[in-house]
């Protein structure tokens, strides 16, 4: 370091980075994204994939360029011989049900997970029992899951009110499953909840809430009481994303903030703070926590320190068309 740099250095507010061990992509996503990148690999541009494969536009534009065609709905994909992918959130059985009809070569890359939540209703439903499922409306997991079963087979439960509200038609023959990427403090308390007001209620064998929500909700609240402020890589569509920066502002840390990348920070937040968390959603890059963090440095005199709570090994193989013997 030369004497001009050395100065630089020493203009800079010091800044204690804690940064959150696991965070980023989780097993469900990384299969998600290499389906549609082996897709394309084994055979070719165009793919076609309905909705956004996870939730994060830095990895969609990605894809795009490697020639990924995204949709909302299977009319926008033309008859085609081309594979079309279902995203990770999953989705409603009538669209397989249409890709089947049309024979599109349909891959479906359904986080296992989710496919956990679906397999669960379904056996609850053929045992006759209404399902309570806590989760947000609206949102493409749970539009998948509802669409797993005919209509009314489901009650939406988003709050603790709701839950305290809801009237099932029979109290004795319940069920309840659960959204993967909730905030475990909230759903731990709707749970509650429906325990006491229907105490025969049949629960998941495993919480639904996966793991990688489970662990990165867990390594913010090690670390939110101990900053001043602190990121959250994700994106605002990214439930899971969501639920990092509500489980910090819990904890204690009050700046606690979401942004895509780092052109959206709004630096009157963080002046004046000699600590700062960082993590990430599930569906956020590590290229893009670098970028946060290079950022900072731009303006602090930035020292890392990474507080990891718990180690993760978990790994899914890709859907069966895209091993790597598929295409042969």
């Amino acid at each position: 370091m030369d004497a001009s740099e050395k100065l630089d250095a020493a203009a800079k507010p010091p800044l204690k980075v804690l940064l959150a061990a696991p965070r980023g992509f989780c097993a469900g996503v990384v299969r998600a994204i290499d389906a549609v990148e082996q897709a394309l690999k084994l055979y070719g541009a165009p793919v076609y994939v309905r909705h956004e494969i996870v939730h994060n536009k830095y990895v969609v534009e990605d894809l795009k360029r490697k020639g990924a065609v995204f949709v909302e709905e299977l009319d926008e994909v033309p008859d085609t011989a081309a594979p079309v992918i279902f995203s990770a959130h999953g989705v409603p059985k009538a669209v397989p049900d249409e890709a089947a009809a049309r024979k599109l070569f349909a891959i479906d890359a359904t986080c296992p997970l989710v496919t956990k939540v679906h397999r669960e209703a379904q056996v609850h439903f053929r045992k006759g029992r209404h399902i309570l499922l806590i989760g947000h409306q609206g949102h493409p997991e749970v539009v998948g899951t509802i669409g797993q079963l005919p209509d009314g087979a489901f009650t939406l439960i988003e709050t603790a009110a709701e839950a305290r509200a809801v009237m099932p038609r029979d109290p004795e023959n319940l069920a309840y499953v659960t959204q993967t990427t909730l905030s475990l403090d909230d759903t731990a308390e709707m749970v509650a909840i429906l325990r006491e007001r229907f105490p025969a209620l049949c629960e998941p064998h495993k919480e639904d809430i996966c793991y990688a929500t489970t662990n990165r909700q867990e390594a913010v609240k090690a670390i939110a009481p101990k900053v001043d402020a602190l990121v959250v890589v994700g994106a605002p569509n990214s439930s899971n994303s969501q639920r990092l920066r509500e489980a910090a502002e819990r904890a204690g840390c009050a700046r606690a903030v979401l942004v895509q990348r780092a052109a959206e920070i709004d630096w009157t937040m963080f002046s004046g703070i000699a600590s700062l968390g960082v993590t990430a959603g599930a569906s956020a890059p590590e290229v893009l926590v670098e970028e946060i963090i290079d950022a900072f440095a731009e303006r602090f005199a930035v020292t890392v320190e990474t507080v990891t709570s718990t180690e993760e090994d978990v790994f899914f193989p890709l859907p069966r068309a895209l091993r790597p013997d598929a295409a042969e």
